[in-house]
């Protein structure tokens, strides 16, 4: 009694695999899978239980058994072999009659070989099963994960090739388009693989006119992201959004550009939109949390991790949002967590910037800088070159500090970040203060509207004595900015120079808007001291008795 081969290809088709996985044990230990006699018939059972596998992610069981119908394929006879198919089942089930004369295809096997060591992150192996592959046999598929496996391995070149041809085969594929964008490709390269289709009338519809246009459009702001033009790109996809709109891949890529350049209102607005669509995304909810940690929103952080562990709690982004929501309460565990979304995903960029602020924020600088130095190996962008600055900085090391601020100015030319960067290294020194404040001007020229650039000069201007200079600054941007840090940064001007009661109006007004800001309930706690008349600096004597109560008790418990 033979089992019918179709029935387990009808089984995978429907993706019933636990149960083409039960009849493939069946089918290969069938007589009629002979090995001695039936070599072609065994061959095909193994790769069809382990496509079953692979399908249930028994990834070693799979390779075990593909590379069993390897084996017997290799010992068909010629005439056999001559009508080959994939071991994958095709969309209508195999004929009882072509049983005894189809095989396997050996090219599909090798793929799906890969494919496995790929899923187990053994990226050697993987490759070394794909170049056994011929050139010209290589499908769309093969070419992709060929792409991936060279990339990961850093053979940039091959990869670049890989992609290309992806898109010679098909120009819609996004991934090939946003990697070859990433490794340096400009808009026109990209752009000039895709194929051209010959008409009958000789002209394309208006549908492809259409269709051509917008994808040279997401090409061309790929190719912005990848080059640091970060505001081109912006405009891009902006407009992209407006011909396709509440498109969660546009809104997810807007928001993404927004949290990096530091428009972190803006890119919460649109992380929330996006969750608001699909209240089960994951991909870049790790940079939403990122942007919730910053602003102290915990009430919103504690929702988003229990969202994310809830839809996929293996995700490197959901280990992310944890390690972001831990930080305040335990460092350790929060290392733990964005230590454990590395292994996940060793190539997963927000894992090494929050483990790199983790780690400095902990007084850990030499571990931090390792740690930006992964994120910038993966992809620089503004926030791995702040991360080595401001970690070589608190390491004392200015010159590195000040290579790092100048690559990221030259990766960024146009970058006001990138400016204020050069001006923080050259302020961390009394000698380079004038320097520096030409490089905060310089960057508020560029960016008058860029926060960051304008604390930092009110800060030098205090420094050296210049507090008028400081609040005039700052005020301007009251006009147009609600911002807690601002607040804080002017109470703190004003608490320098004795007028307690406007420092008191900005505080409050800091927590107003944030609650949650440590730096303005410290400075308020302290500035009521001032106002009472006591020195803010000197211990408190409940603090003193308390000391003296813990010491007591401490040698109680050592006499008991």
């Amino acid at each position: 009694m033979d089992v019918p081969k179709d029935q387990i290809a009808t089984l995978l088709e429907h993706g019933l695999y636990s149960s083409a996985q039960t009849l493939g044990y069946f089918l290969v230990s069938s007589p009629a899978a002979n090995a001695e006699t039936s070599p072609h018939i065994k061959a095909e059972s193994l790769a069809l239980l382990g496509d079953a596998l692979f399908r249930e992610r028994e990834y070693r069981r799979a390779i075990h058994n593909y590379k069993q119908a390897l084996q017997y394929y290799k010992i068909i006879p010629k005439q056999n072999s001559t009508s080959s198919r994939s071991s994958l089942p095709p969309n209508r089930s195999s004929s009882p009659n072509s049983f005894n004369i189809s095989a396997i295809n050996e090219n599909e096997v090798k793929f799906k070989i890969a494919s496995c060591h790929s899923a187990l992150s053994e990226n050697r192996a993987a490759i070394g099963e794909m170049e056994g592959i011929p050139g010209k046999a290589r499908n769309l598929q093969m070419n992709l994960l060929m792409g991936k496996l060279y990339r990961i391995s850093r053979h940039i070149r091959p990869a670049i090739s890989c992609y290309k041809e992806c898109l010679r085969h098909c120009p819609f594929v996004l991934e090939a388009i946003t990697a070859l964008a990433e490794m340096g490709a400009t808009a026109k390269d990209i752009i000039s693989l895709f194929p051209q289709t010959p008409y009958k009338s000789g002209r394309a519809p208006f549908d492809h006119f259409d269709s051509s246009r917008w994808l040279q459009r997401y090409v061309e702001a790929q190719c912005c992201i990848a080059s640091n033009d970060y505001k081109g790109g912006l405009e891009l996809f902006t407009d992209l959004l407006q011909r396709f709109p509440n498109n969660i891949h546009l809104l997810l890529e807007i928001a993404k550009i927004e949290a990096i350049i530091g428009k972190n209102e803006e890119a919460i607005m649109n992380f929330e939109k996006a969750r608001l669509i699909d209240p089960y995304i994951v991909t870049y909810m790790d940079e939403y949390a990122i942007l919730l940690k910053k602003k102290s929103d915990y009430s919103k952080l504690n929702k988003l991790a229990h969202d994310l562990l809830s839809i996929e709690p293996t995700r490197p982004e959901a280990l992310v949002t944890l390690s972001a929501l831990w930080e305040r309460k335990d460092g350790g565990k929060a290392l733990t967590y964005v230590d454990q979304s590395i292994r996940i995903d060793e190539r997963h960029i927000p894992c090494y910037i929050m483990k790199g602020h983790l780690l400095l924020t902990t007084k850990q600088a030499e571990s931090a800088v390792i740690a930006f130095r992964g994120a910038q190996e993966l992809r620089p962008d503004i926030r791995s070159y702040e991360g080595l600055v401001h970690s070589y900085l608190a390491l004392s090391k200015t010159k590195e500090a000040l290579y790092a601020a100048r690559e990221a100015m030259k990766a960024m030319p146009q970058s006001a970040k990138a400016l204020k960067l050069v001006g923080d290294v050259h302020a961390s020194n009394s000698s380079g203060r004038e320097k520096a404040k030409k490089f905060y001007e310089s960057a508020l020229r560029l960016e008058p509207g860029y926060l960051g650039a304008a604390l930092a000069l009110a800060e030098l201007h205090v420094i050296e004595g210049r507090n008028g200079d400081a609040v005039s600054l700052l005020e301007r941007y009251l006009k147009d900015w609600a911002d807690d840090s601002l607040h804080v940064k002017l109470a703190q001007v004003f608490a320098a120079t004795n007028m307690l009661q406007d420092a008191l109006l900005h505080y409050q007004s800091a927590l107003r808007i944030n609650p949650q800001n440590e730096a303005a309930k410290k400075g308020l706690e302290r500035l009521e001291k001032q106002m009472k008349g006591v020195d803010p600096d000197a211990p408190e004597e409940d603090e003193e008795n308390e000391v003296e109560d813990a010491d007591g008790d401490l040698e109680e418990t050592d006499l008991l």
